[in-house]
């Protein structure tokens, strides 16, 4: 029996994992695939090597797992350079790298309409468990992904995990997601701006974008295809589930709901119309690229982002969307521009759904530790000096009565152990959480922990200092640093650990890893400790 050709260009290597060529010919029988391999498609065949922008999994449960893949041969082409019809994509799900101990197989159809992608709802899984997996199109094999499953409920197991933020391809390299993959977590959280919407050159000049700024799906989508060929991103998707949540780079930097960056119609900018077909656009395509459930494909201009996955009683993760139904940023979106309209009572960041549902999610929580993933900086980020409130209006600053209102439930219904998880910002940041922050005598409710980028800005520098009015207005802040990278999280029942991992450079690739500074959480005892 000739084995199936495997897809060379994505053969991805990290310590732990098979040859891709290796694992692919051991497979060969388990699959079923006899056909001889052709140099060439002939008409309407699925071409050579359609597995380009590698694979994913991702929103892990106890028992089952999203995978994903896309089939591509040429991903900046308008169709991926795939032919115009559905192709049947198997899949399967094994205990080992070289497939001889298969546990679930099956079949998708990957339709033009969707951009050829796969999201195969794997269930019948064990909990908390390792597994490999692949796909095969006609006669090809796809690289061999590794995943895991979610605890089971009532199980306390340690749970790490790592989150990052904000990845431009054109300001450097994607080293640090190289070695998020060489620590092999549990599972990843990427928090936003997982790409960027600008035109080539705009941003920097360690990389160079794909054409113009994304408006239409066939840009969205060559995007998304050209940063699914960084081969240290593929590492990563095949190296653990992620759990994706967007900001707003992903459609349209600081956009709010249906209204752009940019939404004065007086000045030719894009009217409300207009941005809703971009957004249709946008979302639809970060559906199509990202490793989730068929039921969350929009539906127009919606996408529902906002979800809860538990981890056994060892945490319970309420991932938000702060950007699909929040209003218009208060004072033009200013920096520390601060006044009555960050209080507006009618002004939301979250929704009134999406409130009701975040407040649901913490009260029915069993789980030791209350982890709540979302985009953007929770804390109180003041830096005028004097009774100037200041404040980041496109953060929560600029949604005070919703951030009170989360605080108000955690403090009146006693959440323990809340901590927020928070990107955006492109530096890292530490803040103790009080519903008031003003007043550093009150009540310590929870804790925020602020991953730095993983490219945007550049090398950043060494400096651990913000300035002096950042320490004298913000009380609650704990550490900061200028560093790319991302932050590494081990959880047990007993504690929760930080570690800010940090490159010292992005503008040239190889830069090692090292950890800048470590935290720790006691439960039931809030606030940071160094570690």
């Amino acid at each position: 029996m000739t084995p199936p050709r495997t897809s060379s260009p994505n053969s991805l290597h990290r310590r732990g994992f098979l040859g891709i060529a290796g694992a692919a010919g051991a497979g060969a029988v388990l699959l079923g695939t006899g056909a001889a391999p052709v140099a060439s498609a002939a008409p309407g065949r699925v071409p050579r090597d359609p597995f380009q922008l590698g694979v994913a999994s991702g929103d892990p449960l106890p028992d089952g797992v999203v995978l994903w893949t896309r089939l591509a041969p040429k991903p900046l082409d308008e169709d991926g350079g795939m032919p115009r019809r559905p192709v049947a994509v198997h899949w399967e799900v094994a205990l080992d790298e070289r497939f001889r101990k298969v546990v679930r197989r099956g079949v998708e159809h990957a339709v033009p309409a969707e951009a050829h992608t796969v999201h195969a709802d794997v269930r019948g899984l064990r909990p908390h468990h390792e597994y490999y997996y692949r796909f095969r199109a006609e006669n090809v094999l796809s690289p061999v992904g590794r995943t895991r499953t979610a605890p089971a409920p009532g199980t306390s197991p340690t749970v790490d995990f790592a989150f990052a933020s904000c990845a431009n391809w054109e300001q450097g390299h994607f080293t640090a997601y190289r070695h998020m993959a060489e620590e092999r977590p549990d599972v990843v959280f990427h928090l936003g701006d997982y790409l960027y919407e600008y035109a080539a050159g705009v941003n920097g000049k360690v990389r160079t974008h794909h054409g113009d700024e994304m408006n239409t799906l066939a840009e969205y989508r060559a995007r998304h295809a050209q940063y699914k060929t960084d081969p240290d991103l593929r590492l990563l998707h095949a190296t653990a589930p992620f759990v994706v949540t967007w900001d707003d780079h992903e459609t349209d930097n600081n956009y709010a709901d249906l209204s752009p960056e940019n939404d004065d119609p007086g000045q030719g900018n894009d009217t409300t119309a207009r941005f809703a077909a971009r957004r249709r656009a946008a979302y639809q395509a970060y559906w199509e690229h990202m490793p989730l459930r068929r039921l969350r494909k929009p539906v127009d201009t919606a996408l529902p982002l906002y979800r809860r996955l538990e981890y056994g009683a060892t945490a319970t993760f309420s991932v938000l969307d702060t950007r699909q139904y929040r209003t218009n940023q208060p004072y033009g979106d200013k920096w520390q521009v601060s006044g009555p309209d960050q209080w507006d009572p009618k002004a939301t960041i979250l929704g009134d759904e999406q409130h009701a549902w975040l407040e649901r999610s913490l009260a029915r929580s069993r789980s030791t530790w209350n982890v709540v993933p979302q985009q953007i900086y929770f804390a109180n980020w003041d830096a005028v000096a004097g009774p100037d409130d200041g404040g980041y209006n496109d953060g929560w600053d600029g949604y005070r009565a919703s951030r009170d209102r989360v605080l108000g439930y955690v403090e009146e219904r006693r959440i323990d152990n809340f901590v927020v998880l928070t990107g955006d910002v492109h530096n890292n940041w530490t803040n103790d959480l009080r519903r008031d922050f003003e007043r550093p005598e009150t009540r310590l409710l929870g804790s925020e922990f602020v991953t730095t980028s993983i490219t945007s800005g550049g090398d950043g520098s060494a400096t651990h200092d913000p300035g002096q009015v950042y320490w004298d207005e913000n009380p609650h802040t704990k550490y900061y640093s200028s560093r790319r990278g991302y932050v590494r999280c081990s959880v047990s029942k007993q504690q929760y650990t930080a570690d800010y991992r940090v490159v010292d450079y992005v503008t040239r690739p190889g830069a090692p890893v090292r950890t800048d500074k470590s935290f720790v959480i006691e439960a039931g005892v809030p606030g940071v400790q160094d570690a």
